[in-house]
């Protein structure tokens, strides 16, 4: 990418995460948020932080073994470095190549594996999140009532249902006719996958009894979920604001008070930028292994 389409994407990243910060800001009462925070029963946010930081060494070590399909073969920490490297990456240079990126170059360069598959690996980790990320949702719709617009409430435990029961059928035939290579990894790649979604949204638990919430912690976490789909969506800086933005419209339907929706939300953003920083101050060079 030429230094100018970099700039570009990096500027509309910028006004896309400010534009959608300010909607929400239009929504809320800056004062009851400011309330909230002032009320924060802070020894929750230990937990929080560590059940986050838990989820990110799950989905790193679901990532190891997809690279062990192709003969890339890093130890436990090398692997963690690289993915907190990747991490920064992704977070803090949004204009640049991205984590992804920066560790198929740095594969590449060490073990000369082919880009093609670096970059199958890293694609079918993202799906495997998303897969994840799915399931969970369907799941929570089933056992949530949520009055969404046309709705039928017959049909609305009929699709979660549906959802529940195909999506792994679904990502294995996926898996099987795009990315064979990692097909014995596939039950590996799925246990991972919902452990680090369960981590992070036992993590949210947390983060809402910070916040004094003890009820429809289910409706959260389908409104959590929802907005980490959208915030996978490479339109914002690090899902910001995109994922307010989801809180903020889906109060109405799923119960939950917008205020408190986005206080969690930027919490759960501190926590991924601090998690993220410590990329910063890792030094990874991955040398294969003799």
């Amino acid at each position: 990418m030429s230094p100018l389409k970099t700039k570009l994407k990096t500027a509309l990243k910028i006004l896309l995460t400010g534009g959608a910060l300010v909607l929400v800001f239009q929504k809320i009462d800056p004062a009851q948020l400011f309330e909230l925070s002032k009320n924060l029963s802070w020894p929750w946010l230990l937990p929080a932080i560590a059940l986050f930081v838990g989820s990110k060494v799950a989905t790193a070590i679901r990532l190891n073994y997809y690279f062990g399909n192709i003969q890339v073969s890093l130890s436990f920490w090398e692997n963690w470095r690289l993915y907190l490297i990747g991490m920064f990456y992704n977070l803090f240079l949004p204009g640049g190549i991205g984590g992804d990126g920066y560790k198929v170059y740095l594969l590449n360069k060490e073990f000369k594996t082919p880009i093609k598959e670096l970059l199958k690996a890293s694609l079918l980790d993202r799906l495997g999140g998303l897969i994840a990320i799915l399931g969970l949702l369907f799941g929570i719709l089933f056992l949530v009532e949520i009055p969404f617009p046309l709705s039928n409430p017959r049909v609305g435990k009929v699709l979660p249902l549906a959802g529940m029961l195909g999506i792994i059928p679904g990502f294995w035939l996926l898996q099987k006719w795009f990315f064979s290579k990692f097909l014995s990894s596939f039950w590996q790649g799925i246990f991972w996958s919902l452990l680090g979604q369960l981590a992070q949204m036992a993590a949210v638990i947390c983060l809402l009894l910070a916040l004094g919430v003890q009820d429809k912690l289910l409706a959260y976490q389908g409104v959590f979920l929802l907005s980490s789909l959208v915030a996978v969506l490479p339109l914002t800086i690090g899902g910001v604001g995109a994922r307010e933005l989801v809180m903020v419209y889906a109060h109405g339907y799923a119960g939950v008070e917008e205020s408190v929706a986005v206080a969690f939300s930027l919490l759960f953003f501190l926590i991924t930028a601090g998690t993220s920083l410590v990329g910063a101050f890792v030094k990874q060079t991955p040398a294969p292994k003799a």
